[in-house]
């Protein structure tokens, strides 16, 4: 019985040490994007185009319909 005490006491232990290191790392930024807020942007325009395109057939360029005034 006494081996449960001693098990339980060192996972209490051992997940303490985690959630300071946890907690270290927060405060420290680890976890702070910096990078994905600046091209953010740029992915949501694809998936506003590939939706607007699978709702609409696609469009000749305009090098095609310069092209055919020209003619």
């Amino acid at each position: 019985m006494s081996i449960i005490y001693m098990l339980l006491a060192i996972s209490v232990v051992v997940a303490l040490v985690f959630f300071a290191a946890f907690i270290f790392s927060v405060r420290k930024g680890q976890y702070d994007d910096t990078y994905t807020p600046s091209v953010r942007m740029l992915f949501e325009d694809e998936l506003v185009k590939t939706k607007k395109s699978s709702a609409k057939p696609p469009q000749q360029s305009s090098t095609n319909h310069s092209d055919r005034k020209s003619k």
